[in-house]
């Protein structure tokens, strides 16, 4: 293929990789599509191992939509029609700067469990990464990549794998040189009930959405400004009134409300009725119930039309099935047309036996056993261990499954050095859960990821690194 003038040689490989337990018993046939530029020079070039998250869901999103040679385009932000689809070469490949390895989770795709093992050896955060390990030293192995700076990039829960697996990988003398991680989830525990902070978090998420659907008097003229208005907000007005609870008096209640009310493009008194704190299914019904219209989670620019407006929630989630099922078909047709690849089994977009059997305890780098995994912890150990080791946080402005503000305040709460802080770059897009789904924000993404890459050690492009907020692009 062609990309930015540039011919671009590569081998495009489906394939499974058997994991074993200790004993040599197969327990595991693990699925990946990977690519890799024809280059003199392999053994050194970068790789890249791709997933999604989930948990219990297939990398096909990234596989089908992101920075493979091959994309399938989507009528993003409205809903993607039936068959026939556009699969065609990618502009914005990332196979320049390095070679890409998506990979299917347990029990996902076409990974499947074989011989003995069961869901309880891989649906659960351990499990899970005990597999991912074994994977990606079985890959490095089998193809000579050990040479190889070594990158992971995760979205969702792929965020949260990457971030410990990171740790998980160092503790088997894989040394990482990256980590990206695409709309974040690296502090489940941050949104437990009771944490008034899961309020806050959302707050700037639904000023960005609300300024999208025009439904702010007056209208902002700059997104990234206004979103740094509501930030303080957030993190101050805002997060002190709620405090407070129930002895917060009237007065400064109803001046709270107005605020969330400006801020959000909701009315007052529904913001009271609710007791000042808007759960996202709340407002993703309510922002356009004067347009008979719901707002996709993953995604609010979607939007949807539901059974009634009364509801207090949405039916479903707008953002989803279009896009799913655009990329379920394009990667059969990848694999018949270019892959020559048969698959024997159904494609698993979604496993919700994994979800449902998933076992979220982990044992973290400090030894403590946590019934949620502190992500960002096991993520801050393996920096401290490799101080070599850059972190790239990717967000989209419109995502209500992973709000940017939690992800903010998750990586600037990890107690890292001074030295260590430059480390993380945060970047943002007019898009939502999934980037790339957008062309423009695919393509903003791209240039920031080849200038990550072309990063050699820390320090060595001061014009990019510090963790600030930086508008798309750069």
């Amino acid at each position: 293929m062609k990309a930015d003038g540039r011919r671009l040689d590569y081998t495009a490989t489906a394939g499974n990789l058997l994991l074993r337990n200790s004993a040599g018993d197969a327990q595991a046939s693990v699925f990946y599509l990977a690519y890799t530029l024809d280059a003199k020079d392999t053994a050194t070039r970068p790789v890249t191992f791709l997933f999604n998250g989930g948990p219990g869901a297939g990398s096909v999103f990234l596989m089908m939509g992101s920075f493979a040679p091959k994309r399938a385009r989507t009528a993003s932000p409205t809903p993607t029609g039936p068959a026939p689809y556009t699969l065609a070469d990618n502009p914005d490949t990332l196979l320049a700067s390095t070679d890409l390895v998506f990979v299917d989770a347990v029990g996902t795709g076409f990974s499947r469990i074989v011989g003995h093992a069961s869901g309880k050896n891989f649906y659960g955060v351990d499990g899970d990464l005990d597999a991912f390990d074994q994977f990606i030293e079985r890959y490095l192995t089998v193809n000579h990549r050990w040479n190889s700076p070594k990158y992971l990039l995760g979205e969702s829960y792929g965020t949260t794998r990457a971030a410990m697996l990171a740790y998980h990988l160092s503790q088997h003398n894989v040394a990482l040189n990256g980590v990206i991680l695409m709309s974040s989830v690296l502090d489940p525990g941050s949104s437990d009930p009771g944490l008034d902070f899961r309020y806050e978090s959302y707050l700037p998420s639904y000023a960005a959405i609300a300024w999208y659907h025009h439904k702010l008097n007056p209208m902002p003229p700059d997104l990234p400004a206004y979103v740094d208005e509501v930030r303080a907000f957030a993190r101050g007005p805002y997060a002190q009134a709620l405090a407070q609870g129930d002895a917060l008096p009237d007065a400064q209640r109803d001046e709270i409300a107005a605020r969330v009310a400006a801020f959000t493009g909701l009315d007052a008194r529904y913001v009271k009725e609710a007791n000042l704190r808007i759960w996202p299914s709340r407002f993703r019904k309510e922002l356009l119930r004067d347009q008979s219209r719901q707002l996709g989670r993953y995604d609010a620019r979607f939007e949807g039309i539901d059974h009634d407006d009364a509801g207090e929630e949405p039916d479903f989630d707008a953002s989803v099935p279009g896009v799913s099922d655009a990329f379920n078909a394009a990667l059969h047709e990848l694999l018949a047309n270019d892959l020559h690849y048969a698959p024997q089994d159904r494609y698993r977009v979604f496993n919700d036996d994994a979800l449902r059997q998933w076992d979220s305890k982990h044992r973290a780098p400090w030894g403590e056993h946590l019934t949620l995994p502190y992500a960002a912890g096991d993520l801050a150990q393996a920096m401290r261990e490799n101080p070599r080791l850059r972190v790239l946080s990717l967000n989209g402005y419109y995502d209500l499954a992973t709000p940017f503000f939690a992800t903010e305040y998750a990586l600037a709460h990890m107690s890292l050095d001074r030295t260590l802080r430059g480390n993380v770059q945060i970047r943002y897009y007019d898009s939502g859960h999934m980037i790339y789904l957008d062309d423009a924000s695919l393509h903003a993404m791209r240039v920031d990821l080849e200038r990550f890459y072309a990063q050699k050690s820390n320090g060595s492009d001061s014009a990019n690194t510090g963790g600030g907020a930086v508008r798309p692009g750069g």
